[in-house]
């Protein structure tokens, strides 16, 4: 992650001193800005959100952070880029009640939800506690459709 601070940063420099002057710079930042990797963070389930909760507060801005989770009421105290709500049909934003076959099925109600959110990840992590069911029974779904959209997938 420090190498994309760094990427991100020169490339800020660069335009802020007007250095994109010439086309030959011109096609130098747009090179910097290709290497610069798409990583992802999904947390799934109570710690996996907790997870991202903490990562955004302590500032980290140079990967996406996702929570999704079946209980709505905790989603909702959750800070990330971006949130997903699991088994709108299946739990109806009511958890998964340590049932991971419960969170399996609501996870795969969300499917679309991730492939969009998924969408031109070169790495994505996927973060969850397994104590309960979202967690424990969403994050297969969510990392076999990270592999599937192409990104190097990481479960931690």
């Amino acid at each position: 992650m420090l190498v994309v601070g760094m990427i991100k940063e020169f490339i800020e420099k660069a335009e802020e001193e007007e250095r994109v002057a010439t086309e030959e710079d011109e096609e130098l930042v747009q090179v910097l800005r290709e290497l610069k990797p798409n990583i992802k963070v999904v947390g799934i389930g109570g710690a996996g959100c907790n997870t991202i909760h903490r990562m955004f507060m302590e500032g980290v801005s140079t990967v996406e952070l996702i929570a999704a989770n079946t209980d709505a009421q905790h989603l909702l105290t959750i800070r990330a880029h971006r949130k997903i709500l699991l088994g709108r049909r299946t739990t109806r934003g009511l958890g998964a009640g340590a049932k991971p076959h419960l969170g399996e099925e609501a996870t795969k109600e969300a499917v679309e939800d991730f492939k969009r959110a998924l969408r031109g990840a070169h790495m994505v992590f996927v973060t969850c506690g397994l104590g309960g069911g979202t967690g424990t029974g969403g994050a297969p779904v969510v990392s076999q459709i990270a592999k599937q959209e192409g990104a190097l997938t990481i479960a931690v």
